[in-house]
C-alpha cells in the first residue's frame, strides 16, 4: 500500500514539474516575440550608428554624421534667405502701393486699409519664396556632392516612414511627436526620435488592451 502511494506521489510531482516547464517555455516564447516586434526600430537606430555604410552601392557614400551636418546647413540657408526676401517684398509692396493715390473706396473699403493689406501680402510672398531661393543657392554651393546628399535624403525618408507612428491615431491632446523628423540633426536626435515614437505607440495602444 505504501509503495502505491509512493508511486502516485512521484507521478504527481512529475506532472507538476512538467506543467512548470511548459509555463516557463510559453513565457520565454512571449518574451522572444516581444523583442522581435521591437527589432525593426532598434535595428534602424543601430544601422545608422554602427553601420552607416552597410548596403551602399558606391564607394563615396555620405556618412550619416556628415549628412546631418549638411542637412542642418541647408535649413540654415533657407531660414537666412527668408529675412531679406521678406524685406524685399515689404519694400516692393510699400513702394508700389504707397505711390497710388486713393481717390475713392477700393472694394468698398478705405484705400489705406486695402493698400496696407496688399503690402503685407507682398511681404508674406517674400517670406514664402525665401526657402526656395535659399535652397537654390545651397544646391549650387553643394553641387559636387548633390547626388550623394539626395541619395541619403531618400534613405533617411524611408527610415522616417518605416519607423514613425501612425498619424491617424493622434489627437489634439496626444499628437505624433515630430512626424516629419524636422528636429533630427544628429544620430542622438534620431535615437531620441525613435524613443518618442515608441512612447506614442505605447500610449495609444495600452488603454485599448
Amino acid at each position: 500500500m505504501s509503495l502505491k502511494l509512493l508511486q502516485r506521489s512521484c507521478r504527481t510531482r512529475a506532472l507538476i514539474n512538467e506543467q512548470r516547464i511548459t509555463r516557463k517555455a510559453s513565457r520565454s516564447a512571449a518574451a522572444i516575440k516581444h523583442i522581435s516586434n521591437r527589432a525593426p526600430s532598434l535595428a534602424a537606430a543601430h544601422n545608422l550608428h554602427a553601420h552607416p555604410e552597410k548596403g551602399t552601392r558606391g564607394p563615396s557614400k555620405l556618412p550619416w554624421p556628415e549628412y546631418f551636418r549638411v542637412r542642418k546647413s541647408k535649413r540654415n540657408w533657407e531660414m537666412a534667405t527668408t529675412i531679406p526676401t521678406s524685406l524685399v517684398g515689404l519694400g516692393a509692396g510699400g513702394g508700389y502701393f504707397g505711390g497710388l493715390e486713393g481717390t475713392g473706396l477700393v472694394f468698398g473699403m478705405d484705400p489705406i486699409i486695402v493698400y496696407g493689406a496688399a503690402t503685407a501680402a507682398c511681404m508674406g510672398l517674400g517670406w514664402l519664396l525665401g526657402p526656395f531661393i535659399g535652397g537654390g543657392f545651397w544646391r549650387l554651393s553643394h553641387r559636387k556632392a548633390l547626388s550623394s546628399i539626395e541619395e541619403r535624403d531618400m534613405e533617411f525618408y524611408h527610415h522616417l516612414v518605416k519607423n514613425r507612428a501612425d498619424a491617424t491615431r493622434q489627437s489634439v491632446q496626444n499628437p505624433v511627436p515630430d512626424y516629419y523628423g524636422e528636429k533630427i540633426g544628429s544620430l542622438t536626435d534620431y535615437r531620441r526620435w525613435l524613443r518618442d515614437q515608441g512612447k506614442f505607440n505605447r500610449k495609444v495602444t495600452l488603454p485599448e488592451e
